[in-house]
């Protein structure tokens, strides 16, 4: 089957960081402070909705890899907005570049790769 996924489509969403997506809450540290994990989901989550409608019935994304650098502390409260540009395809990988920012600046940069799936295909196997 062929995917016709455009390179150069971005996607743009806004979140608010809550409590539970801190450090402390999730586990992954002790601060009350966005996540590297929280980021991540943001991220993934911003990227698999740019490209969603471009996909045929049935199929989806999952996500296979991620390169972060989470590079300054957010506090909750404070509003994320994300970025992601598909910057290439090569069959069912779909690659992104992903920037995250808020009131002060940049939050984290990702390079993230998804993959293409038939959803009922995919958790038959599972």
């Amino acid at each position: 089957m062929d995917f016709s996924i455009k390179t150069g489509t971005i996607g743009t969403e806004t979140t608010i960081v809550e409590p539970k997506q801190t450090a402390k809450q999730m586990g992954s540290g002790t601060l009350n402070v966005l996540s590297s994990p929280a980021l991540t989901a943001i991220m993934e989550g911003t990227a698999y909705r740019s490209i969603e409608s471009q996909l045929p019935e049935g199929f989806t994304t999952v996500g296979i890899q991620m390169n972060l650098a989470h590079k300054r502390a957010s506090k909750p409260g404070e509003v994320i907005t994300c970025t992601s540009e598909v910057t290439k395809t090569e069959g069912r990988k779909v690659f992104f570049s992903i920037t995250a920012s808020d009131s002060h600046g940049e939050v984290g940069a990702a390079e993230h790769i998804r993959y293409i799936v038939n959803a009922k295909e995919f958790l038959g196997k599972i």
